[in-house]
């Protein structure tokens, strides 16, 4: 999925700045196992690999779900932009008791269930302009490799069968907790451990469990039943990207249990060697300083959100805030975010477009520097400002101009921004509004203008500033963009 028409003919290991002097190219992450942040060397450069935990689809997608798809966009386009090589896998849960609950509370097959807010997930996301992942498995077309990976675990000693279930023996991993940096005690206290007559070992967690006859089952060598969270992902991964990959996303929320689960069985499935290089977790999302939960009834949808501003503006409200630290979402937040691309989409608006395709040597090496840096958007954002001021007051020739249009579009190209002509983005912002009243207002205030009744023509921009929309004259004629 390239970003632009030609790849860069500059070294991978290095790229010009400004001052004609070349920078080292290297990106730099957090990893949560080592708790520092450390520069990204996946195993093989040429064909880098990255896994995110995608939506259990049950229900439409909140806020919290769109901040990974967002970040993890915008790491697999800077990954993408040193190596095109990159596989990017995003799952889809299709079993879960949850699914099985609106199911049965329906009466419908669980299939009705996922396809339709898997529809709705992609539905919500391209309007937040996410690209499609390379690979979106889903759990139900890998139930062989699953069993396939549970007996491993079991002929290993690593898990055992009980009453109808299949549980991982955590004391058999003596490397448990060095993900989430937790001790056993921890462990116990801090998680929602299901504490049964059949388990070994109080932390020990299902790989497989029996279904009853109205409960969606599979065969399998321990019964009719359905498999766990946390071995689905560890089968997908190695389904679909190997032993080892580069990269493991996710939430902070799915560090303890699931990643960690992930970790202890992926790596005794494969005699011990090496599950991930690099595990990336984005923050959460707060409402008004408030956790986001239903019983506080400020569970935010995606698109419910979309009927009150354009999806990139919302995407920019996101990629606001570092994505390892918690992001507040407030209204006033999102209209910021939608005011500060009213000022770059204006700039694009005035200055002359660029005359060639985009390439990635276009893209500002201040602005790659942020992201390399831990994907520091909130400093790469104001690198795109930066560029739109100095848009705004140039007054050089085409050439420069042109140059720097070119710089701001394909940098924000690498943050998904940026990529819908300006007077389409301005039309956009006014979609809950009459169009083509407001061309009809605009016309006769020309025409007073013109019979020289300004008081006609003021009232008319007033009345047009009460809905909203700000005029714009110029030699060119008058434009209108919304305000709200």
């Amino acid at each position: 999925m390239p970003l632009f028409a030609a790849r860069s003919t500059v070294p991978v290991d290095a790229v010009l700045t400004s001052d004609g002097s070349k920078r080292t190219l290297a990106v730099y992450l957090y990893n949560t196992i080592s708790g520092r942040k450390e520069e990204f060397l996946p195993q093989d450069p040429g064909r880098v690999t990255m896994y995110v935990c995608g939506p259990t689809v049950y229900g439409y997608a909140h806020i919290g779900n769109a901040r990974p798809a967002v970040v993890f966009d915008v790491l697999a386009r800077l990954l993408r932009h040193r190596f095109p090589g990159l596989v990017y896998a995003r799952n889809i849960t299709d079993i879960d008791d949850k699914i099985n609950a609106a199911a049965t509370e329906e009466g419908v097959d669980i299939g009705v269930i996922t396809d339709r807010y898997t529809r709705a997930y992609h539905e919500d996301l391209e309007a937040l302009q996410v690209l499609p992942p390379d690979i979106e498995p889903r759990v139900t077309t890998h139930l062989a490799e699953i069993i396939g990976m549970i007996e491993v675990l079991v002929e290993a000693g690593h898990a055992y069968a009980a009453e109808g279930h299949v549980l991982f023996h955590v004391p058999s991993y003596h490397e448990y907790g060095v993900l989430s940096h937790r001790d056993r005690n921890d462990m116990l206290a801090g998680a929602r451990v299901e504490v049964t007559p059949y388990k070994k070992d109080p932390a020990d967690f299902v790989l497989w469990k029996p279904s009853t006859p109205e409960q969606p089952g599979w065969d399998s060598p321990w019964g009719r039943g359905r498999p766990g969270w946390h071995i689905e992902c560890s089968t997908m991964i190695a389904t679909h990207l190997g032993v080892t990959i580069d990269i493991h996303g996710g939430g902070n929320d799915l560090i303890f249990p699931h990643h960690e689960n992930e970790l202890a069985q992926s790596t005794c499935a494969h005699q011990g060697r090496l599950f991930c290089r690099h595990w990336v977790h984005n923050g959460f999302v707060n409402v008004d300083s408030e956790k986001m939960s239903k019983s506080m009834g400020n569970v935010l949808l995606v698109r419910d959100l979309l009927q009150q501003a354009p999806g990139e503006a919302i995407r920019m409200a996101l990629l606001s805030a570092h994505y390892r630290a918690p992001l507040d979402w407030t209204e006033n937040g999102l209209q910021q975010a939608r005011r500060r691309l009213d000022g770059l989409y204006q700039a694009l608006r005035d200055a002359p477009g660029p005359e060639r395709p985009l390439t990635a040597e276009d893209v500002s090496p201040a602005f790659l520097e942020a992201l390399e840096d831990d994907l520091n958007t909130p400093r790469a954002l104001a690198e795109l400002s930066a560029i739109a001021r100095a848009i705004n007051s140039s007054s050089s020739s085409d050439a420069k101009t042109r140059q720097m249009t070119a710089s701001l579009l394909s940098s924000g190209a690498l943050l998904g921004l940026l990529q819908t002509d300006p007077e389409t983005w301005f039309a956009g912002s006014a979609r809950r509004m009459d169009v083509a009243e407001i061309e009809r207002l605009i016309q006769q205030r020309t025409a007073a203008r013109s019979a020289r009744d300004f008081a006609t023509a003021d009232r008319i921009r007033e009345d047009l500033g009460a809905m909203g929309i700000l005029i714009e004259d110029g030699a060119e004629g008058t434009r209108w963009r919304s305000v709200e």
